[in-house]
């Protein structure tokens, strides 16, 4: 750690407020602009997002979606323009904060902070593209299963969803599924942190399982389809955090050895 290190912590408060200010509206822009233009096609993003009930259907022309509002269709292409701003603005997001916060930390820890800031948006697409290509199908394929053929005597049953209420369902999965995704960014934090280590992480992965399959149960939509499909990725996700962990352990052992070889006397 050197003098201008330090020296490059220190600002007034002001500045940072400043600093502050001008980080918020950048990114509050580009989330705006990230609006204007998933909202010109909202209708296309809709689209895409129906391929997992396509997948589950079997064609396009198998599905039908209604909206019974007059505003409803509109209001939920409000909430899919949100929704991909989101995607498409985070990076520019992330950055501003990484900006921001950079200048109060130690090179060390600039270093130490920026693979995370990386690694949290991959984990949380991959959660997403999970979502998109097993969970959502497998769930659809659940739905649709309990249709029922008329004839016989008996009525016709069919799935008729609402616009809102699927994009509502799929919305619901990627979030949760990019959140959970997120379990090595978190534990491995807390492990620098000095908060858990890997073997706490062992001791505890009967309670892990509990509070996963709870969270799933939580977080996914009623029925057992989706939150084994949320439940079985996050439990290996932990299991990678253990390797994780460990390895951030072998890392921190070898600088602390490296640390003491280096004070030592000759």
């Amino acid at each position: 750690m050197t003098q201008a290190d330090i020296d490059a912590t220190k600002a007034p408060l002001i500045d940072h407020l400043i600093e502050l200010r001008s980080r918020l509206i950048r990114s509050i822009i580009s989330f705006v602009i990230a609006f204007a233009l998933c909202f010109s096609v909202a209708g296309h993003i809709f689209n895409l997002l129906l391929v997992p009930y396509e997948l589950a259907a079997g064609s396009a022309e198998a599905i039908r979606l209604q909206y019974t509002a007059p505003q409803e269709y509109f209001i939920t292409q409000i909430k899919l323009a949100m929704f991909g701003a989101g995607f498409i603005s985070f990076p520019i997001v992330a950055n501003q904060i990484y900006k921001f916060v950079a200048p109060g930390l130690y090179k060390n820890e600039r270093g130490a902070f920026l693979p995370y800031l990386i690694a949290t948006p991959i984990l949380f697409l991959m959660g997403a593209a999970f979502v998109y290509f097993a969970a959502m199908p497998l769930a659809m394929r659940f739905f649709l299963s309990m249709q029922q053929v008329g004839g016989d005597g008996r009525p016709s049953i069919e799935l008729v969803a609402r616009t809102s209420e699927y994009l509502s369902l799929i919305m619901t999965l990627i979030f949760a599924f990019g959140i959970c995704f997120q379990t090595p960014v978190i534990l491995t934090l807390l492990a620098r942190a000095g908060f858990i280590d890997s073997q706490w992480l062992k001791d505890k992965r009967r309670y892990a399982i509990v509070v996963v399959f709870a969270v799933a149960a939580v977080l996914t939509p009623p029925d057992v389809i989706s939150q084994i499909a949320l439940a079985v990725p996050t439990l290996l996700l932990y299991e990678a955090s253990i390797f994780v962990v460990k390895m951030v352990e072998k890392k921190r052992a070898e600088e602390e050895k490296r640390s003491e070889d280096g004070s030592s006397p000759d």
